[in-house]
């Protein structure tokens, strides 16, 4: 199979493995994939699992032609990919290994051969010329395991990814990417979202046009589609919304609760409920959704002055790959004694900004007026932004949106008739009650400055705690007149017809201009309050939080120069000149410190 002119596939389908590292179901088999490089010189790219060799060699062989490799580039050592290179040595011993220095030291470990002659360790940044094509060498340590180098070559465009954006599932099937990658991420590398992300970073900077993984499918279109997908899930953000039910049940009392609870869910307006028996369920499906979907309720019963096994289990896969950013709900059922709700909160209180709810079902054996009150209570505190958002009978003038309202972020949306517009301000006041009026102070450099003062509306939505950088990134460091800032955000809409974000936000209030201040720089809009939700009841975001919480940390280690206070961006050198414009967020010199 040919990848580019120059690169070939000789990787294998495997049908054989019903449990993948023994423990991962894999209904449509695995992938075990390995490429080969012909230039000037040859370079094989990683082996296959011990049960292939033969076919593996075959194929090699095949595409080589008669020719003999110069070289076997090794990214990763677990045994799926690296089984077999003792056995290339012996079929092509001339050839040169190329790795990371630890993965000698794995060599020696699984074949008692250190190869200390045909050796080639490489680095961060190395490179390998093989004639038009030159691989440059990335280390990616504890993606997934601390060896690992990824590799570019800069001729074909090609990131070969090793475990990076692999998938369960063997090539010769069809099936949908997202849901076998998403349990693939989380199932092997979930609990290295740093790692992933600092991956990402690197390549950031790389032009891709295709990703050569070790497992799954070669990816050679919309590549920010899957990019975007691995920074959400590696930033450990939740991917849609919707509420996950876990659940465990001896003699049907806690069940009978769950299926209330989920009925009522549904009625109240939850996009999506998925619900799992963790006695009987696939539990990687579970800990699956549980990443992608923002809100978990977990029910199960005392049992042994502990909880159901299956639960105890199913917690701890969550917080070994650092379950965080979510509500967080409990159910739970004891005949003589209710323990299981702090059993829970126990295993859970190290897990990062978990939010838990309120309402909690405590049954009694099984559900009765009392207990019902509060799966009722439950839904209810579940889906108020469900509510807030598209219920029939939502308040639309609940003016206790108005105390959302601090020294925070907003995102302040218009439209200029043609698409949805939107920018991230600090600048937004109550400054009457009676009538309520709210003014927002607006850069006059901002393309939204000029929509809001030809249509004179506008919505402010009150960014909460969970909002994620994407957010600032989408509507602080680019202009609306020449990009979409809704590109990635599918907006819900007011009564004015302008858009309101779907998710990261506790209120918005749709304004109407009444008049204008003009401030030299800026232009103050004094605005009527035409309707105003509550969506949650989740903090606003101030500036502190999201430059010790959001904002990543800029990478100044070894650096010299000086840093953007607004976005992280980093200028090197000894002066930064005084008409500096910040590349990502247009901030000038008076937002940039000197790097210490």
């Amino acid at each position: 199979m040919f990848i580019t002119n120059d690169i070939k596939y000789v990787g294998v389908n495997d049908h054989e493995v019903d449990l993948f590292e023994g423990q991962y179901p894999v209904e449509n088999g695995m992938a075990y994939n390995s490429y080969i490089i012909m230039d000037e010189k040859i370079a094989v790219m990683d082996t296959v699992d011990a049960r292939f060799t033969h076919q593996w060699l075959d194929n090699v062989e095949n595409e080589l032609g008669g020719s003999k490799p110069d070289y076997i580039i090794i990214q990763h050592m677990e045994p799926d990919h690296s089984a077999n290179i003792l056995n290339f040595m012996n079929t092509y011993p001339d050839t040169k290994i190329v790795a990371s220095e630890k993965t000698f030291g794995m060599i020696m470990q699984f074949f008692g051969k250190d190869f200390a002659d045909q050796r080639i360790i490489v680095g961060e940044g190395d490179t390998l010329n093989l004639g038009k094509h030159t691989l440059t060498f990335v280390t990616a340590p504890m993606v997934h395991w601390p060896e690992v180098i990824v590799t570019y070559d800069s001729f074909d465009k090609v990131l070969f990814s090793a475990d990076g954006f692999g998938k369960f599932g063997a090539l010769d099937v069809e099936e949908e990417w997202a849901c076998e990658a998403r349990r693939y991420y989380f199932g092997i590398v979930g609990k290295y979202g740093v790692q992933v992300q600092n991956l990402l970073k690197k390549a950031a900077g790389l032009d891709i046009k295709i990703i050569c993984p070790l497992h799954g499918p070669v990816l050679n279109e919309n590549l920010e589609y899957y990019l975007n997908l691995y920074n959400i899930w590696s930033s450990y953000q939740s991917e849609d919304e919707g509420v996950v039910i876990a659940y465990t049940s001896v003699y049907g009392g806690t069940k009978a609760a769950v299926e209330m609870l989920t009925q009522k869910l549904l009625s109240k307006g939850a996009p999506s409920v998925k619900v799992f028996d963790l006695a009987r369920c696939d539990m990687t499906e579970a800990v699956e959704d549980a990443f992608r979907y923002n809100k978990l309720v977990l029910a199960t019963t005392t049992y042994n002055a502990e909880i159901f096994p299956f639960m105890r289990t199913f917690i701890n896969h969550l917080t070994e790959r650092n379950y965080q950013s979510r509500q967080v709900a409990f159910i739970e059922n004891g005949s003589w004694a209710l323990l299981a709700e702090k059993v829970m909160k126990g295993m859970l209180e190290k897990s990062k900004n978990l939010t838990f709810c309120e309402n909690t079902v405590h049954i009694k054996s099984r559900l009765n007026d009392e207990s019902k009150k509060q799966v009722e209570c439950l839904a209810e505190e579940l889906c108020k932004e469900y509510i807030a958002q598209k219920g029939d009978n939502v308040d639309k003038n609940d003016f206790s949106a108005l105390f959302k309202i601090g020294y925070g972020l907003y995102v302040v949306t218009s439209n200029d008739g043609k698409k949805d517009n939107g920018l991230i301000v600090n600048t937004v006041a109550q400054v009457t009650d009676t009538p309520n009026r709210i003014a927002v102070t607006i850069n006059k450099q901002n393309y939204s400055h000029h929509v809001i003062k030809q249509t004179g509306i506008m919505n402010v939505n009150c960014l909460s705690n969970d909002a994620p950088f994407s957010i600032f990134e989408d509507f602080g460091f680019k202009s609306g007149r020449n990009a979409n800032k809704f590109e990635n955000i599918t907006p819900l809409y007011s009564e004015n017809g302008l858009a309101f974000l779907p998710r990261y936000i506790n209120a918005f209030m749709s304004l109407k201009v009444e008049s204008y201040v003009d401030l030299d720089t800026h232009g103050m809009f004094i605005c009527s309050v035409t309707e105003s939700r509550v969506i949650t009841d989740g903090e606003t975001m101030t500036y502190t939080y999201y430059q010790n919480n959001v904002k990543p940390k800029p990478n100044t280690e070894g650096k010299k120069g000086y840093v953007c206070k607004i976005c992280g961006y980093v200028y090197e050198g000894d002066t930064l000149p005084d008409d500096f414009v910040c590349p990502l967020c247009k901030h000038g010199p008076i937002d940039f410190e000197e790097i210490k």
